[in-house]
């Protein structure tokens, strides 16, 4: 009697990181949704929804709705770069057929396949936390708007000016990522060429003309 069927490691572990991936993306929209619905009701009334905001219920629907945010806004950054992407890629490959040979040809190679996923889910999480920070940076100035303080305009312009670092920042990671995996999967699925031959060596004894 054979024993029960094994559970797809892999696979398990795949599904796991991309869930994580999204999540990770979404909290930071759901942030970003947060501080515009701020900005919107005003401080009165964001008080009196305080409390509701620490309940279970409140807790619950706020992952479910990082998650969503997550993949619209993976999807949108996606949209918006692959041109850049696409410039990128043509430096190590010529044609969408030669990337797609040498994604297969790296699968048959789990520990590199592994790396390149690894690799692959830094790059996604840095071009979505792109937007996140835009989205941001945005929100908390509409936010700050809202309530009077000291030192208001310097505030404003402390988290507008690291806001837009950051965003420069991810944008750098994305991009030094995706270029690194390109040139990475290249190198590592290229067929080496033949080495040239050997010349013979002159014998022993042997007289040179």
């Amino acid at each position: 009697m054979t024993g029960p069927t094994q559970p797809e490691t892999p696979a398990l572990a795949a599904a796991t990181a991309m869930f994580v991936e999204v999540l990770v993306i979404g909290i930071g929209a759901l942030t970003a949704a947060t501080l515009l619905l701020i900005a919107l009701i005003g401080p009165a009334t964001t008080a009196k929804l305080a409390p509701v905001a620490g309940s279970s219920a409140a807790a619950g629907a706020g992952l479910a709705a990082a998650y969503a945010l997550g993949i619209l806004i993976d999807r949108a950054a996606d949209a918006a770069l692959t041109p850049h992407r696409r410039r990128l890629r043509t430096r190590f490959f010529a044609s969408n057929a030669a990337y797609a040979q040498a994604r297969l040809r790296l699968a048959d190679v789990p520990v590199l396949a592994a790396r390149a996923d690894y690799a692959r889910s830094r790059m996604r999480i840095c071009r979505g936390w792109t937007f996140n920070t835009l989205l941001l940076t945005l929100t908390a100035d509409l936010a700050m708007l809202r309530y009077s303080f000291e030192h208001r305009p310097l505030i404003l312009c402390t988290i507008t000016v690291l806001g837009l670092a950051t965003t420069f920042g991810f944008y750098r990671s994305w991009r030094a990522l995706t270029e690194t995996g390109y040139r990475k999967l290249a190198e590592q699925t290229t067929t080496p060429t033949a080495s040239p031959p050997v010349p013979a060596q002159t014998q022993p004894g042997s007289v040179s003309s």
